[in-house]
């Protein structure tokens, strides 16, 4: 199986790259933009892992990666790459080239990408498609994260449109919703709202990056019965 995880060499995407290229009959690429030392590590550890370096805040550089494309033979893309802080501040005080320069930098790069996969997995009729949202989606959203969670939720309507236009291809588009983890993308929260978060939390503890990267390993490998769900990593905290 040949993978493409972006935002693959740190964080989330780390745990991914590295839960897929544990197995060596996977071919895994995996992009990066600064985490030139993280992304060597994956590869000195995997010889399976491949490191594709790309900037989203560069249009040139996503399209040579749009170009690249053609020559992987994916059979799962995973759109994991954010840029941005996911908590700012209240809404009524977020500078309006905000929303737009993280629509640009994040929605646009990985709409170029996903659009190249869809047109290689169309022409071998099969592929999966997984996409990385937030479980603040469902459930009440923090306060500050207004631009996360619009980009979210627009990724959110995409990952339908993409089940819905390709499921007739053997193409399949899933999203995984998992509740806050530590990771580098969060390590600016308050350490008082991080102990807040577990102490609320049924499970009494936090969701690792580990858990999540299991579950999206699963996904890769689900029937293509399964298609257009998001699968919710929250402990329940969103039922009634």
């Amino acid at each position: 199986m040949n993978i493409l995880i972006t935002g693959g060499a740190s964080g989330l995407g780390e745990a991914i790259t590295r839960n897929f290229a544990k197995d060596s009959s996977h071919q895994v690429y995996f992009t990066f933009n600064s985490s030139d030392e993280k992304a060597k590590a994956i590869e000195n550890d995997f010889p399976n892992a491949i490191a594709l370096q790309c900037n989203f805040k560069n249009a040139e550089s996503v399209a040579q990666l749009q170009n690249k494309i053609n020559e992987l033979n994916l059979d799962v893309l995973i759109n994991n790459a954010y840029s941005g802080e996911p908590i700012k501040t209240y809404f009524h005080k977020i500078a309006v080239e905000d929303f737009a320069t993280e629509f640009t930098d994040n929605l646009i790069p990985t709409i170029q990408i996903t659009q190249a996969v869809i047109a290689n997995f169309r022409k071998k009729k099969s592929g999966k498609i997984i996409t990385v949202l937030t479980s603040f989606l469902l459930n009440t959203p923090p306060t500050g994260s207004a631009v996360y969670l619009a980009n979210k939720a627009y990724l959110a309507s995409l990952v339908k449109t993409w089940a819905t236009e390709n499921g007739k291809y053997n193409i399949t588009s899933n999203s995984i919703s998992p509740s806050f983890m530590l990771s580098g993308l969060t390590q600016d929260v308050d350490e008082r709202v991080i102990e807040q978060m577990i102490e609320s939390h049924p499970l009494k503890k936090l969701l690792t990056l580990q858990e999540t990267a299991d579950t999206i390993l699963f996904m890769a490998n689900a029937t293509a019965h399964m298609n257009g769900l998001d699968i919710v990593l929250n402990a329940g905290t969103n039922l009634k």
